[in-house]
């Protein structure tokens, strides 16, 4: 299946393509891909080796979600060289979201530009922000190919970070929360294949007028024991889960960047 207007679809991506199967492929979802290499198999009786994963554009969302972290971490040092790197880390959580990054891929109407096999089709998978967020990562890996960094660096910025940041900059400054940690710890937790968070109250504390809750998240480990992540404080058990989510996270981008030994401890809050 060929792709369609991509002259307008270049326009909006600010790029015009020496090589348009990258972006042709970073436009194809895998069930097109598995469609076609059904359909390509010579009988149904013979062996079926998986698609290439050339095909479709997995392995160019892996790099873009790389190269996104990378411009999104790169940008927010420049713009705020005061900040800690714990408000950093909250920041860039919200920017590379699947949240975020679908709303983004809507603004620049990539559904319209997807290729989709006929159930994600039937399914409405265009409007699917999971997809959506997905193409959008694979469209960025495309642009770093086909143009360098530069390029890359000024769609990123101008698409993904500036409309956004100053406002996430200001909410933070006024001491209000900026995303959901608890959906952003799953989606990173998914990414890294470890599991779902699990989150119990470990003890609870106060008057009922002034409650206060310690909550722990864990992962489920080798599908059955359970590894805890990081505890968190709030008034609430919501609170105390979203703060357990937001150590939880910060506790990975620690690891990830070689700061922190698999054997670190949990980090609990013990502030108000």
């Amino acid at each position: 299946m060929e792709l369609s207007g991509v002259p307008e679809l270049e326009t909006l991506l600010g790029h015009e393509f020496q090589k348009s199967e990258l972006l042709q492929r970073a436009l194809t979802h895998r069930s097109l891909a598995y469609e076609q290499h059904i359909a390509n198999t010579e009988s149904a009786d013979s062996p079926q080796a998986d698609a290439d994963p050339s095909a479709d554009n997995e392995q160019l969302e892996f790099l873009g979600d790389a190269v996104i972290g990378f411009l999104v971490a790169e940008e927010l040092c420049r713009r705020y060289p005061d900040l800690r790197e714990g408000a950093l880390t909250r920041l860039r959580a919200e920017l590379v979201s699947r949240r975020h990054l679908g709303l983004v891929a809507t603004a620049l109407n990539l559904g319209d530009y997807l290729l989709l096999g006929r159930g994600e089709e039937r399914s409405g998978g265009r409007g699917k922000n999971a997809l959506l967020a997905n193409c959008i990562e694979a469209v960025v890996a495309a642009l770093y190919l086909d143009g360098g960094i530069e390029v890359t660096r000024a769609f990123v910025l101008r698409e993904i970070v500036a409309p956004h940041v100053s406002g996430l900059h200001r909410k933070m400054l006024r001491g209000l929360s900026i995303g959901d940690h608890k959906s952003v710890l799953q989606e990173r937790l998914q990414a890294q294949k470890r599991g779902q968070p699990e989150y119990s109250v470990r003890a609870e504390s106060g008057p009922d007028h002034r409650k206060r809750f310690l909550v722990e998240v864990s992962v489920a480990r080798n599908g059955a024991t359970t590894k805890p992540l990081a505890r968190g404080l709030g008034s609430t058990k919501k609170k105390a889960e979203q703060e357990a989510a937001r150590r939880a996270i910060l506790k990975l981008e620690r690891a990830r960047s070689g700061k922190e030994s698999s054997k670190a401890g949990i980090e609990i809050d013990t502030g108000s």
